[in-house]
């Protein structure tokens, strides 16, 4: 294995899906991936690279968004139903619009082309390891008693550290990862506003380049599952201009 994925130290060789219907780009990511020491399976439309993905199960999904038979959004909508793999979709459009769609049914990155293959193979190592984290955390949870927990409470909100979930009047919520770390930072800095570039930079890391925009389609996913109200929210307030405030 190629000694930058020397922070990998997985039993397998992660295997990773490309769906994508230019044989010269898919080409280039197969080899370049290849070099790297993942394995890698590949589609060149939407329908087949659905299925390989639910019968091989990946541990990375690159999905470019315009494909044949049924495009990269479906695809990733009907995966999210049943998958949490991480998702980097590709596209040849700019506007930023199309990033908030593709986030909106579950992408966890997005790269506009043309874009450096090193920028991609960052993203890949980067995706990798934030599902391997969920994963050690996870079993972390399970394998710790309840007693143990560091948990910070919010009226029915409970933000268990440990366990790395959250609950409400006693129900778990379904968060995904980035819901979860975002929930947690603003839980922290309750009563403070915080930015949205502070939010990209805390919870997305410095490097992440998918716009604020991806910032509020998060919080409205976390509204939707924390407020009373959603239109009317109390627990995370806009702060206009500004960002947001975590109020408990």
């Amino acid at each position: 294995m190629n000694t930058s994925d020397a922070d990998l130290p997985l039993t397998h060789a992660p295997r990773i899906l490309v769906i994508e219907d230019e044989p010269a780009l898919l080409d280039t990511l197969s080899y370049s991936l290849n070099r790297q020491g993942y394995q890698v399976l590949t589609a060149t439309d939407g329908r087949q690279g659905l299925a390989l993905a639910q019968s091989e199960h990946p541990d990375l999904l690159i999905l470019d968004l315009l494909l044949p038979g049924i495009d990269g959004l479906e695809v990733c909508r009907t995966l999210r139903q049943t998958d949490d793999l991480p998702i980097i979709m590709l596209t040849a459009l700019a506007d930023e619009i199309d990033k908030v769609v593709g986030l909106e049914v579950g992408a966890d990155d997005y790269l506009t082309k043309p874009f450096s293959m090193r920028e991609l193979l960052a993203r890949v190592r980067a995706q990798l390891r934030r599902a391997r984290l969920v994963e050690e955390r996870a079993a972390a949870a399970i394998a710790k008693p309840p007693r143990a927990s560091h948990r910070l409470l919010f009226g029915d909100l409970v933000i268990d550290e440990d366990r790395h979930e959250a609950t409400r009047a006693g129900q778990p919520l379904d968060l995904k990862p980035k819901e979860y770390e975002l929930l947690l930072f603003l839980a922290r800095h309750r009563g403070i506003v915080v930015s949205r570039d502070l939010i990209l930079e805390q919870v997305w890391d410095w490097s992440y380049t998918g716009g604020s925009r991806t910032v509020d389609v998060h919080i409205r996913w976390l509204r939707e599952k924390i407020e009373d109200d959603p239109s009317h929210p109390t627990r995370i307030v806009t702060v206009r201009g500004v960002g947001y405030r975590f109020e408990g």
